[in-house]
């Protein structure tokens, strides 16, 4: 039919299959898809029924050669039902072979919502447990114990407790959280009481061991006087002092203003090396509480005031006396002992020199530093005092006697005068240099780099340390290290050394046996929190091993990342 029609409208029937494929091809992409037989092509159709085209049936003349006559074929059009039928067919079969579709369900563990009740499950020790729950260690021993790995070096594991079960148990005890609030406070005061009532007893058990004697061997804090900064103190303050009474009398005796600032620097150098003393007695007292890292930088503090009080006491004095007599000069008496005494502090105050000299190459060797870089550092800065100051004081006693000697050639007494302001002018410049190397060593100084790329070295050549980030190695003072570092830890090697402690088959047979996703939870959980304790011993040994590699190390603070 649809053939005759289009012979009848005066265009061939190949024609029109174009038009109808070009028709369709202009359809929306909304509209049905239809496959032809003949190709694996879909085309797009736009009737409101489902059409399919069976294969193209074309109509030819064959005109035989020596016949002269045209032959006619014709093929066959499959009929509209025929072409339902082979549409039925063809949406039944598969245009490919396909495997069989398999989807995957992912199992989703219903999210937890972590409130303040979660934080019950925290730990904390029974010291802890007594003190903020008011409980007695009685209660304790009803509740669960739990052993944990220790933070400290000298305990391999403690015992913690659940602090819900802390809680439960005290309100147990008291009642009610008000009742608990209550007692906490009165506790409170009788703490205020008790160290009241404890510093009454210490003073009076100090009273009555000054009447009766101590009897007590000697502290570490008056042996540190006997050897190093200490022993260089000593020493320097008992030959100023010596001075300081001499110069004196001379300056009384002669009235010379240079003798006047000598008099006055040796009595600041002896003010001073006693402000160091007690800095060094300070600094060896243990850590407390209030001062966790100890008080090792009191040697740098009394450093900075002695800096301080030179350049106030020993400069401002010197300038001032000097600038009077320039003013206002006055004739001197006989400078013959003065002479003399100013060649016995030349004698004292060298031999104080050489044993701050001494003292401090010493240090300089066992640190690995040249003598001009450890002093100009600061490291040790008592001894570093005394250097200074003594070398100031024979440059001073130099000039001292320089200037008075000339005062005594011509009878100019503006020449004394002039060595006044040159002590002052030497004074001020060993208390500027003082106070500048003191404050930097107080705002947190780092060491020497070789030793923190030995440090940064040890760790990077650890086979659980991935990468070492942001170092911080602070000089606390008296060869205290303090060491901080980012470690990236390799989670394979820590992994490993947990499972090496771990017993496999009983570990596969818990695998096999997990199902579900909460069992699979379950599992995780148990071993996840056992590797975070195996790395928790990971950092533990890296801590040890910097501190035998490095004794001056003392404390080190690993933070992972």
């Amino acid at each position: 039919m649809l053939p005759g029609l289009a012979a009848a409208r005066g265009c061939s029937w190949s024609s029109v299959c174009r038009l109808r494929l070009r028709g369709c091809r202009e359809r929306p992409e909304w509209q049905n898809l239809v496959t032809l037989r003949s190709s694996s092509h879909v085309i797009r159709c736009g009737h409101p029924y489902l059409r399919a085209l069976s294969p193209v049936k074309s109509y030819s003349t064959n005109v035989q050669k020596g016949q002269g006559s045209q032959t006619l074929r014709v093929e066959k059009v499959p009929s509209f039902d025929e072409t339902a039928e082979n549409i039925g067919a063809e949406l039944k079969a598969p245009l490919i072979k396909q495997e069989p579709l398999q989807v995957r369900v992912k199992a989703v563990l219903k999210k937890r919502e972590y409130g303040p009740k979660y934080t019950q499950n925290n730990f904390i020790t029974g010291v802890r447990a007594i003190n903020e729950f008011c409980l007695k260690s009685s209660d304790l021993e009803q509740l669960r114990k739990i052993r944990r790995r220790s933070p400290h070096e000298d305990t391999e594991s403690f015992t913690v407790y659940l602090r819900s079960d802390v809680e439960a148990k005290s309100l147990e005890v008291w009642g009610s959280p008000e009742a608990l609030a209550r007692e906490k406070k009165l506790r409170k005061e009788a703490e205020i009481e008790y160290r009241e009532r404890l510093f009454r007893n210490q003073k009076i058990l100090r009273e009555y061991r000054d009447f009766l004697g101590n009897t007590k061997p000697r502290s570490r804090t008056t042996s540190v006087f006997f050897k190093g900064p200490g022993k260089v103190v000593m020493v320097a303050i008992c030959i100023n002092g010596l001075n300081c009474f001499f110069k004196f009398l001379a300056w009384i005796y002669t009235g010379s203003a240079s003798m006047f600032s000598e008099a006055i620097h040796s009595l600041s150098d002896t003010c001073n090396q006693g402000l160091l003393a007690v800095g060094i007695s300070k600094s060896v007292q243990t850590p407390d509480p209030t001062h966790p890292y100890g008080f090792s930088n009191m040697r740098y503090i009394a450093s900075l005031i002695s800096g301080v009080g030179i350049f106030m006491m020993g400069a401002g004095l010197s300038w001032y006396h000097g600038i009077m007599g320039l003013l206002n000069p006055q004739p001197m008496e006989s400078l013959l002992w003065a002479y003399c005494i100013l060649a016995g502090s030349l004698a004292s105050e060298g031999a104080t020199l050489l044993v701050a000299v001494n003292e401090l190459r010493r240090s300089a060797r066992a640190k690995g530093m040249s003598f001009y870089k450890y002093v100009m550092e600061s490291r040790d800065p008592s001894t570093n005092v005394i250097l200074l100051e003594d070398t100031a004081a024979v440059l001073g006693v130099t000039i001292a006697a320089t200037c008075m000697g000339l005062t005594s050639i011509t009878g100019n007494p503006l020449y004394d005068s002039l060595g006044s302001l040159g002590v002052g002018t030497l004074l001020g410049m060993v208390s500027a240099f003082l106070i500048y190397t003191n404050t930097e060593a107080l705002l947190g100084r780092s060491i020497q780099p070789e030793q923190v790329q030995r440090l940064t070295e040890l760790l990077e050549n650890d086979p659980s340390v991935r990468a070492i980030h942001d170092v911080k190695a602070t000089d606390l003072g008296l060869g205290k290290v303090r060491f901080k570092a980012e470690v990236d830890f390799d989670g394979r090697v820590v992994t490993r050394s947990y499972l090496e402690k771990q017993d496999f088959d009983q570990m596969l047979q818990e695998i096999q046996e997990v199902k579900t996703p909460e069992e699979l939870e379950t599992f995780m959980l148990k071993h996840g929190e056992n590797i975070i304790d195996t790395l928790g011993a990971e950092v533990d040994r890296l801590e040890k091993e910097l501190k035998k590699r490095n004794p001056e190390v003392r404390h080190v603070d690993l933070e992972i990342l």
